[in-house]
Formats: structure tokens, C-alpha cells, sequence
């Protein structure tokens, strides 16, 4: 048996299933959007997860570029 990950059993799951809960909204509507995006997880292949990752990973990251560029308004 491997320490580092120990014996779960033949047949046992490792992962127990997990109820989802609402998340409490950011104040901004856009990151709301995108992280609702990830109730297409539930019930989805795991093979498909990372493609829904990715789309919410790419438009948080679009917003946080907006705000960054917002951030330098103004300044010289």
C-alpha cells in the first residue's frame, strides 16, 4: 500500500458525492455570469469538464484584463 495514498478498497469511491450550493454573489454581475457557468459540471461527462473550465477561466480572465485596463485611466 502506497502511504502517500492509501488503500480505498475494491470497488469503494473515492469521490463521495457532494451537494452544491448556491454561491453568494461577487457585487459583479459579469463574474456571477461566469461562475454560474459551472452548474454545467453537474451532470455533465468529466470528459467535457475541462472545456467548461476553460470558458469560465477565459472570461474571468477577460475580466480581470477590463479591469486592469480601467485601472490606468487618467493616469499620465
Amino acid at each position: 500500500m502506497d502511504e502517500k495514498y492509501p488503500d480505498q478498497g475494491e470497488g469503494q469511491e473515492i469521490y463521495a458525492e457532494r451537494e452544491l450550493v448556491p454561491l453568494p454573489p461577487t457585487g459583479d454581475g459579469r463574474v456571477d455570469a461566469a461562475v454560474a457557468v459551472l452548474s454545467r459540471l453537474d451532470g455533465t461527462p468529466v470528459d467535457e469538464h475541462v472545456a467548461v473550465l476553460e470558458e469560465v477561466h477565459g472570461q474571468l480572465r477577460d475580466i480581470l484584463g477590463e479591469l486592469n485596463d480601467d485601472s490606468g485611466q487618467g493616469q499620465p
